[in-house]
């Protein structure tokens, strides 16, 4: 992509209402505008971004035999009456109503929607175990929507729900998609530390949070250290027995500020880390609380109905912009994970129109996107150092910097935007640096 062709309304100056660093940075990016409070639209980077990241949640989700389909936002509120929830929600459900004076609601969670399609279609234990998933917008009339998409009232979510015919078959999904969430976070760079926490509206007797580490975290944590050297990247076959792995990743204490009880922490003083959090994902088990209320039976192997066992399983895609930015930032801009950078390289020609530095710009570009790095290409007639400001603010991985002094020595910048590394080398060696990830 051309930036002269390109919408990037980069902002110098940062907004006075953006509190923490995404949103201060997705602003100043030109990532999204608000449209109103809490709620968004994503511009072309931010909406790149956004895409990645919900791809590679598709893929884990996929891998790990979750079925996708889509589910509507307006859901019927007679769904929610049958379940008892419609009343105990709260003021964060907007309720509304049709033209024909039906009672509807925007959707914040779809347990009720996912229960009603599984009651009508399936009737047998023979169709368990089954995972289904989509990814949807969600929305919760927060009572202070603050921190950009952190804390917004409009977010992208994919919601999971398992159904088995009893709690040891509900358990073995239930693992499937604790391991399935570590492998997703990793990819995107993130130590995601599994922690246990209160079910809230969901119900349910087991569920856990994955959080990020970030200093303006929104949840206090306490955890043992040795997290901090964990590596939470787990490449294992969904057919095997994944309690070990569960235990694993289960047994090294880490806990929410909710979940923490300073009067009976099990480790000491001296191993114990306290920082702050960002939730990125959430799974429950919560049994027969909506199959039993709405009657989602299936018959058992003697023949008689028996409700089955459900589990939910959440991960704030759009969230996840913001999380990452949050976990991987600096003074200059933001610093993106390859796996969900919005170009996978920048070629920057610091003086557009000279002969020299055109051609060399240019055969940059089109090889990298024969390559498929997906590369910018700033061309813009703009400031040498409001160019390099740019490439560091939008947190493109790795930059080629040509320009006329260069050029004169058949040489061309290339910049590691996470580690800071810079070196002069001829152009087909900076070609072969980026595509191999070649970092010193």
């Amino acid at each position: 992509m051309r930036l002269s062709q390109y919408f990037l309304p980069l902002l110098k100056e940062t907004p006075k209402e953006a509190q923490i660093a995404s949103h201060r940075l997705m602003l100043r990016a030109g990532m999204i505008q608000q449209s109103s409070a809490g709620i968004y639209s994503w511009l072309p980077l931010g909406k790149k971004v956004l895409d990645k990241i919900e791809e590679i949640v598709r893929e884990e989700q996929n891998r790990a035999g979750a079925l996708e389909i889509l589910m509507p936002t307006i859901q019927p509120a007679e769904l929610w009456q049958e379940s008892g929830r419609y009343d105990d929600y709260g003021a964060e459900m907007l309720r509304i109503r049709d033209r024909h004076d039906r009672d509807m609601l925007y959707g914040p969670t779809n347990e009720e929607q996912i229960t009603d399609i599984f009651r009508s279609h399936l009737r047998s234990y023979k169709a368990l175990p089954l995972n289904m998933y989509h990814i949807q917008w969600k929305f919760r009339d927060e009572v202070r929507p603050r921190f950009g998409i952190m804390r917004g009232r409009e977010f992208l979510m994919k919601d999971a729900y398992s159904f088995d015919l009893d709690a040891d078959k509900a358990r073995v999904a239930y693992n499937k998609m604790f391991v399935s969430y570590l492998k997703t976070f990793a990819r995107m760079g993130l130590t995601a530390i599994p922690m246990e926490a209160d079910t809230g509206p969901i119900g349910g007797d087991m569920s856990h949070e994955f959080i990020i580490l970030a200093e303006t975290g929104e949840s206090g944590v306490y955890f043992h250290k040795d997290w901090l050297n964990t590596d939470l990247i787990t490449d294992i076959d969904y057919d095997q027995d994944l309690q070990p792995v569960v235990d694993k990743f289960t047994s090294l204490y880490a806990r929410a500020d909710e979940k923490h009880d300073p009067d009976n922490c099990p480790i000491s003083a001296a191993d114990l880390m306290v920082l702050r959090g960002i939730e990125i994902g959430h799974i429950f088990y919560f049994g027969e609380k909506y199959s039993a209320a709405m009657g989602a039976t299936v018959s058992g192997p003697d023949g008689k109905p028996v409700p089955v066992h459900m589990g939910s399983y959440g991960i704030g895609v759009s969230r996840l912009v913001g999380g990452i930015i949050e976990a991987s930032h600096d003074d200059k801009g933001i610093i993106w994970p390859d796996s969900v950078a919005p170009f996978g390289a920048a070629v920057v020609n610091l003086k557009p129109g000279d002969a020299v530095c055109e051609a060399a710009a240019g055969d940059l570009y089109e090889k990298l996107m024969k390559a498929g790095l997906d590369p910018l290409l700033d061309d813009r007639d703009e400031r040498p150092g409001a160019k390099l400001a740019s490439m560091d603010l939008i947190g493109i991985p790795w930059q080629i910097v040509v320009g006329p002094r260069g050029m004169d020595n058949g040489v061309v910048e290339v910049k590691h935007r996470k580690s800071g590394e810079t070196v002069e080398i001829s152009p087909e060696s900076a070609l072969n640096k980026v595509l191999a990830n070649d970092i010193a």
